[in-house]
This record gives structure tokens, sequence and C-alpha cells, in this order.
């Protein structure tokens, strides 16, 4: 295994430790987050072990969501609804989503008379 791999899989367990928060894990593994981009770009296997991360932190999060909405924290209830209640009506504003062509025509009228003369 190359020096580089070696690394690659360093960062992927300091990125799992992390919780995917990449300044913490590059400085864990001592490289730049430049490096860890160039990454990201070129290595698909590297980038997809990188992607599966951020879907386990995104897990961590709503479960610590759902701690709080057992303790009874109204505000995180509210969030859950308003996000994951929304076709059940749990929404602040009216979301319209429109597929197709739609012909807008212009009709401009004049709503004043330009004064004629001097000053």
């Amino acid at each position: 295994m190359a020096n580089t791999d070696i690394v690659k899989k360093a960062m992927i367990e300091a990125l799992e430790k992390s919780l995917g928060i990449v300044t913490t894990a590059c400085k864990m593994v001592d490289i730049s987050r430049e490096t860890h981009y160039r990454w990201l770009r070129e290595d698909e296997a590297y980038k997809e072990a990188v992607d599966a991360i951020a879907d386990l932190t995104l897990d961590f999060v709503e479960s610590q969501l759902h701690k709080q909405i057992q303790k009874g924290e109204v505000t995180s209830t509210i969030f859950y609804l308003k996000t994951k209640g929304k076709k059940r009506g749990f929404i602040e504003k009216q979301e319209i989503e429109h597929s197709g062509n739609m012909q807008v025509n212009w009709v401009e009228e004049k709503t004043y008379e330009p004064k004629t003369g001097s000053l």
C-alpha cells in the first residue's frame, strides 16, 4: 500500500471521528485542506467514502434531534414538523413548483402624459 493510500485511510478515519469536520480531520492527519479537496476531485473511491461519512453524520444529528423531541423540547419538535411534516401541512410558507413552459405577455400602458413645452 502506497504512503498516500495510508494517509487517505487515516483521513477517512479522522473524518469519522470528527463527524465530517474537514479542518479537524486534516489537523489530526497533518495534511492540508487543499490536499483533501484534491483527493475528492481526483479519487472516486475516496469521494465515496467521504460522502458516506456525511450520511453517517446526518444520521447522528438526526438521532440527536429525536432525543431532544423525546425530552419535550418544543423548538426541536417544531423544527422537525416544519421540515419533515410539510406533506401534512406543517409549513410557514407556501412552496410552488412549476414545470414546463410559461408564456408571459407584457402589456405596457401609459399612466401619465408627459408635459410638453419648456421649463
